[in-house]
């Protein structure tokens, strides 16, 4: 199962608008009649239930919705682009790839997360006419779209957990209990990822997850150690099976719960049933009286059964039941989605200006950069309102203030601009 990708997504550019004067025969002065440029598509994250893992991204790792349409004459508004919908499984964590932080998290069939939003579209020349300007020539071009780096993590929502050593027995007792078919074999690490099973008696109904083996340093990242962890969190509850044939399953008990709680102090507080397992086995039958009796002593009531034979499976099955009988109904948890404003953090308002060796100054910022995108620099009145625009936002006096005199080079974004006063 893939169960993180690294995708690149960007929105559509929106449509430019357009310069346009009526010509009618009889309305000798129609004046300005450009349409605005419609929006550009936006990208959105859409939770899919027929989607189980994170495959789709495998292959493809960027993403782009269309533009907008350019406006039209007679005041027609472009057509805006239809949203760019990324199908995902229930369960995906998103985050800023470059920051860490979290954007949101996709936990229900039909949640939506917009990741980036398309371009406005530009303004006509008809928005430009007043009562001093009756025939403007200037329109916008669209705004840019959005471009974001995004980390997409699965976790699996399960109802129950299944933890353990490598080679416990997890993949055998999904299979009895389910219709799950996972690669099973005597050695460890047989399930290099999570495999999802259900138990279903009378009218419960049981989502199981197989968590691949953990070993110690899991939670620092040994082995695959996270990318097993991240799948616990969201169960609420675990059977922590101990391997009946391992030299010291109640080392085994102990280490799994320590690396849990490392991991996440919360996973500790879920219910947790002990089970030994592989009691067919001789020497797993010798050992379990005075384990058993060691983990009362710890206030744990453990149960020993054989998920190869079935041995016991139908009181372990009955204590299932009943311990997820007494679980409160509550949605499955979200991660705090705190951390990573719903702006693109390349969009600060404000600018820097450097001055480079050869002279030539080079003003950087979101605002101003995408201000000058949008510019139709062939019609004089909109370079005009370009420098209006360096006057309000304070980049005249920024440059003025560095130095730069007339003839002098100024880059804004992808522009080369010559100075004048």
């Amino acid at each position: 199962m893939i169960d993180v990708a690294r995708i690149l997504v960007r929105s559509g550019d929106g449509g430019d608008g357009l310069i346009h004067f009526r010509r009618e025969k009889y309305v000798p002065r129609g004046g300005p009649a450009g349409g605005d440029g419609g929006h550009g598509g936006d990208v959105v994250l859409v939770v899919k239930p027929k989607v189980s893992t994170l495959s789709g991204f495998q292959h493809r790792q960027r993403f782009q919705a269309t533009s907008g349409a350019r406006g039209g004459p007679n005041n027609q508004t472009g057509a805006s682009a239809a949203a760019l919908e990324l199908e995902v499984p229930a369960g995906t964590l998103v985050r800023d790839a470059d920051s860490g932080a979290i954007i949101g998290d996709l936990l229900r069939p039909g949640d939506r997360l917009e990741v980036a939003t398309g371009g406005r579209g530009g303004r006509g020349n008809t928005r430009f006419r007043s009562s001093s300007r009756q025939a403007p020539r200037i329109a916008e071009k669209g705004e840019p779209g959005r471009e974001r780096q995004l980390l997409l993590e699965l976790r699996l929502i399960a109802d129950v957990g299944l933890v353990g050593v490598p080679n416990a027995g997890k993949s055998t007792l999904l299979s009895v209990l389910s219709k799950a078919r996972p690669r099973i074999a005597n050695y460890p690490f047989t399930t290099l990822e999570p495999n999802l099973g259900v138990l279903r008696r009378d009218d419960a109904e049981i989502v199981l997850a197989d968590i691949p083996g953990l070993i110690e340093g899991a939670h620092q990242g040994v082995g695959l150690g996270h990318a097993f962890l991240r799948h616990v969190q969201r169960t609420r509850m675990l059977v922590h099976l101990l391997d009946g044939a391992s030299p010291d399953p109640l080392a085994d008990y102990n280490q799994i719960n320590v690396e849990l709680a490392l991991f996440d102090e919360r996973l500790a507080e879920k219910p947790q049933i002990v089970v030994f397992n592989k009691l067919d086995l001789p020497e797993a039958a010798q050992r379990w009286p005075s384990l058993e009796a060691r983990l009362r002593e710890e206030g744990v009531k453990p149960m020993a059964i054989s998920a190869l034979t079935r041995m016991q499976l139908r009181a372990f099955v009955s204590r299932l039941l009943q311990v997820h009988a007494t679980l409160p109904e509550t949605p499955p948890e979200a991660v705090d989605a705190g951390g990573l404003p719903q702006e693109l953090p390349d969009f600060d308002p404000g600018f820097t200006i450097r001055r480079s060796v050869d002279g030539s100054f080079v003003v950087s910022g979101a605002r101003i950069e995408r201000a000058a995108a949008m510019t139709y620099w062939d019609h004089d009145e909109a370079v005009l309102r370009f420098q209006h625009i360096l006057e309000t936002l304070g980049v005249s006096g920024g440059l003025e203030s560095a130095g730069v005199q007339a003839g002098d080079t100024v880059y804004i974004g992808d522009y080369e601009l010559e100075w004048s006063e």
